[in-house]
């Protein structure tokens, strides 16, 4: 996955570190191209053999010939059956995507079930929307109008959203110690454009430790500066909602 640079997004992930009474809030906007990277292609790879029935052995003690794990690998994901190649190829975008954002971890190993397909870009809007004002932020949502940004970036009305609600020892937003009291991950998927918008924030209580390039005033960190658990991080209108190319396609 290839980082996308982009005019507006250091104004807006700005925006999204700030304090709160209760909590610290830690968010950003990463778009990435789905072009594939040496990297990519190995994960490619192994969720090819991990999840492509092709790839099993027939079961000797059937005599039709059905693969021993066929069972396992034809599950509706949130994606769509597994045996289906696009369905493989979208699993592996937001692994990737989820890879790059952030870069010492490795999410090879993450589950289909871990995701989630929204009914709606609206709902999602809305629901951060309210996570914003409900913290105090208005900013993000009436002055910078982030969603326009985002929809120029992604193009919602072709675009899927799905969301990453991992176990919390695999969260890399809920590390041992590091005070997560809440979390979101979203991912904006335009399959025509073969690009992802990934949207992540979080609440830190007080009591946690800092986090790397912590300083009392956030206004002056930008999406460098601020990396989640510790570790360094590489249009629908307001009046409704204020509150590379791939090689395996």
């Amino acid at each position: 996955m290839k980082f996308l640079e982009y005019a507006g997004i250091d104004a807006i992930n700005s925006a999204l570190v700030f304090e709160t009474p209760e909590c610290k809030v830690y968010g950003r906007v990463e778009p990435y191209s789905c072009k594939a990277a040496g990297a990519d292609k190995k994960l490619y790879k192994l969720i090819e053999i991990k999840y492509d029935p092709s790839n099993s052995p027939p079961d000797s003690s059937d005599p039709s010939g059905a693969t021993a794990s066929s069972s396992f690998r034809n599950i509706i994901s949130p994606f769509g059956p597994l045996d289906q190649p696009a369905s493989r190829r979208t699993l592996f975008y937001l692994i990737g995507t989820l890879n790059a954002s952030f870069p010492d971890y490795d999410f090879s190993d993450a589950k289909p079930e871990q995701f989630r397909k929204e009914p709606s870009v609206s709902m999602v809007v809305n629901s951060v929307n309210l996570t914003l004002l409900n913290h105090g932020n208005e900013r993000a949502v009436k002055e910078l109008r982030i969603w326009d940004s985002i929809d120029n970036l992604i193009d919602f009305e072709d675009s899927d959203v799905y969301s990453y609600n991992p176990e919390s020892d695999s969260d890399p937003n809920d590390e041992e110690g590091a005070g997560t009291l809440w979390s979101f991950n979203y991912f904006f998927f335009n399959r025509k454009l073969k690009r992802i918008v990934y949207f992540t924030m979080r609440g830190v209580s007080y009591g946690a430790p800092s986090e790397e390039g912590d300083e009392d005033d956030f206004s002056d960190l930008s999406d460098d500066d601020v990396g989640f658990a510790g570790h360094r991080r590489k249009s629908y209108r307001y009046d409704d909602y204020v509150a590379g190319e791939m090689d395996m396609m």
